[in-house]
């Protein structure tokens, strides 16, 4: 009752008088994009094409610094199902399963499904290899959904046509392909047909129950496959790709690099044509989001059902030489995240307040109304939802493993926390594989480490406090 008075009266500060009760509970629409950094227009990005994010950024809260809990698709995705740290869920590879260790636990939909509510996944929300297994079920939990779609479209089928770096690999190495196809024949379009369809089938004014849909697109991860209207938005002349500057990595713990074949070796043009790509994805992929977006208005669902949108983890295009992600900057981290309630008093505001993906899991529990299970780590958001200054985080807390040169280290894992200023990251136990400290406010590439110059000893002390109690706070015990 106590939880149920809560939710009411903290929806009341957000809705009209009498849009949510009881008996007409709020639906949830949970998007995920597979691979997407915050090149976006609503971030900021000059260049980037991105009208449909940018209109939910326009009707909810759009979060500055909000952070992955490891920059690798499963571990991550698992985290936040989960609301657990990887360290908990035991997930610190692509190869991991959660229910080997929490065979009982209820994630994130499960919640959702255990009170009531129609609960479906279409596309990717827990792991998938992309592109082999599109169209299968993949790694996925399937005691988290009552129904679920594989959409499979023309970038699965047609990859002997896709350009990539290595030959025969598609996934963890640079790809691409202009694909000349209605929207609607590449598996993101159909992912967003197939998530149309649930809704209208799933109304509530049909079914009398609430939904919980999770739409899990593709893109933009590689192969970065996208109609040929998507490249056309994008003049390779305007796109100008970062480079790695002269002595950037002189101070950076091998540990930290996450060098893949062929990446650093790129050519100007090639760079550019890589990225026309990346972004050429990003639109289509938010396209298809629109779609979806539209549909809700005009199934008149808007005014009911709130609408999250986020990323599993950063990317980087080229930064400290790096691509793709997996590694402890702020480019793999840094995720895009909006979260947008009906009628929202703010809208179009945003916070930099920090945020971890895991947070999810209890926010929509409490827009719900439901009380999240004893497991769940994460932080309700609500107080900044209200309060756009507010904190509920003094850092935010990543991991990953070491996959740089050093052939110790491999394996090992390397530990970094984010305040409003600063990151700090250790590899392997205590940083013996190396530190790394960086000032974003001085220092926005993360040029120097200041860890090795010895003239920030009380900021690294300061630092190294939070991080233990971060490691504490996600540390598995049986």
């Amino acid at each position: 009752m106590r939880n149920l008075l809560f939710a009411c009266c903290f929806l009341g500060l957000l809705r009209s008088p009498g849009q949510a009760t009881e008996t007409n509970p709020l639906n949830v629409l949970f998007v995920v994009s597979d691979d997407l950094n915050c090149d976006l227009g609503c971030y900021g990005h000059s260049l980037v094409q991105s009208p449909h994010i940018d209109r939910l950024a326009a009707q909810g809260l759009r979060f500055n610094k909000a952070y992955c809990q490891y920059p690798v698709c499963n571990p991550s995705r698992s985290s936040f199902m989960t609301s657990l740290y990887p360290e908990q869920t035991g997930v610190l590879s692509n190869g991991g399963d959660f229910r080997k260790r929490h065979p009982e636990l209820a994630t994130l939909s499960q919640l959702f499904m255990n009170n009531g509510y129609y609960v479906a996944r279409v596309g990717k929300i827990f792991h998938y290899g992309v592109p082999l297994q599109i169209g299968t079920n993949g790694a996925d939990d399937l005691p988290s959904w009552m129904e679920v779609v594989n959409p499979i479209g023309l970038d699965r089928t047609e990859l002997d046509r896709v350009h990539t770096l290595q030959k025969g690999q598609y996934g963890g190495t640079l790809s691409w392909l202009n694909l000349d196809s209605p929207d609607e024949e590449q598996t993101d379009g159909q992912g967003a047909l197939a998530a149309i369809r649930l809704m209208e089938e799933h109304h509530p004014d049909k079914t009398g129950k609430p939904f919980f849909l999770a739409l899990g697109f593709y893109r933009p991860h590689t192969p970065y496959v996208a109609p040929s209207q998507y490249f056309e938005l994008y003049d390779r002349d305007e796109i100008r790709p970062v480079l790695e500057k002269p002595g950037d990595r002189d101070d950076i713990p091998p540990a930290a690099l996450a060098d893949r074949p062929k990446q650093r070796e790129l050519t100007i043009e090639q760079r550019k044509e890589i990225i026309q790509a990346y972004y050429a994805s990003v639109s289509y992929m938010d396209a298809q989001l629109g779609r979806v977006l539209d549909a809700l208005d005009r199934l008149k669902l808007r005014e009911q059902t709130i609408v999250v949108f986020c990323s599993d983890h950063g990317y980087h295009l080229g930064h400290h030489g790096l691509w793709q992600k997996s590694d402890l900057f702020e480019g793999s981290a840094r995720v895009p995240l909006i979260i947008s309630p009906p009628r929202y008093d703010r809208s179009g505001d945003s916070t930099d307040s920090l945020v971890e993906l895991l947070d999810l899991y209890p926010t929509l529990a409490k827009f719900a109304g439901l009380q999240a299970p004893e497991h769940v780590r994460g932080i309700p958001l609500q107080p900044i939802l209200v309060d756009p200054s507010a904190e509920v985080h003094v850092s935010a807390y990543t991991v990953s493993n070491a996959r740089g040169a050093e052939k110790q280290s491999k394996g090992k894992l390397g530990h970094s926390v984010r305040t409003s200023r600063y990151r700090y990251t250790e590899w392997g136990d205590n940083g013996q594989f190396g530190k790394e400290l960086y000032d974003y406010e001085l220092d926005p590439d993360e040029f120097t480490n200041l860890a090795v110059t010895g003239d920030h000893t009380a900021v690294v002390d300061t630092m190294r406090k939070l991080l233990e109690e971060a490691k504490v706070k996600a540390r598995w015990e049986e």
